[in-house]
């Protein structure tokens, strides 16, 4: 129960952290945001971008900036960034806050059989607040098995090119050094549809988590 008590407790801390720290950039867009206006970029985000880097790292679309509830998300015919609508209302996640930048990887689809949603490839990428549609360089460290209402939905971990965190390398490192934060990960990710909706298989290695990646890579390239 200590034990229980105090992750929670440093959930809220560190969660109270990033909202602060991402205020004046909620500011700035609240204005957007009340209209349900898309992100239009130049580029079609989906198909313009390439996954990889050079170094291994990975192009990363946030859809959803740490420290925030608003469900934006990528619309796969247009290539921009919109607001998630349900019943003609623009969603807002019922939780705390994103513990991390979450978004998804271009030039990526991943089916069902493979762990994925029919969608690009999800990606929680940890360090400060970046702006809606922003593409964000980041290490993929793992991957974190999900189930969704019974169906297998996994979400990359990658840690932010803009993080102290980078120097991490896998899950392993993660827990080593940052006690808690993938515990706070699990615990959102499990928690934040509500009761008995996501169920959590545990983290993958980075070996894992990258042949994912390479799997969807190759999945959106033969559709």
């Amino acid at each position: 129960m200590l034990k229980n008590t105090t992750l929670l407790l440093f959930t809220a801390s560190t969660l109270l952290f990033i909202n602060c720290h991402s205020e004046q950039n909620n500011k700035t867009s609240k204005n957007s945001e009340n209209k349900s206006e898309a992100i239009t970029p130049k580029v079609n985000l989906l198909t313009d971008i390439e996954p990889r880097l050079e170094n291994g790292d990975v192009n990363a679309i946030i859809e959803i900036p740490a420290g925030t509830l608003d469900k934006w998300e990528l619309n796969k015919a247009t290539g921009n960034v919109e607001w998630e609508m349900v019943n003609n209302q623009p969603r807002v996640v019922n939780y705390i806050s994103y513990p991390g930048n979450y978004g998804m990887i271009p030039k990526t689809l991943l089916s069902k059989e493979k762990g994925g949603d029919g969608d690009p490839l999800d990606i929680l990428v940890l360090g400060p607040p970046v702006e809606r549609g922003q593409i964000l360089k980041c290490k993929v460290i793992g991957v974190l098995y999900l189930t969704d209402r019974g169906e297998q939905d996994d979400k990359l971990i990658a840690v932010s090119r803009l993080s102290t965190l980078y120097r991490i390398n896998s899950i392993e490192e993660l827990n080593n050094e940052y006690n808690g934060v993938s515990e706070i990960v699990q615990l959102w990710f499990t928690n934040y549809k509500g009761p008995n909706k996501m169920e959590s298989k545990g983290f993958g290695s980075k070996k894992a988590a990258l042949e994912i990646l390479t799997t969807a890579i190759d999945k959106h390239q033969l559709k």
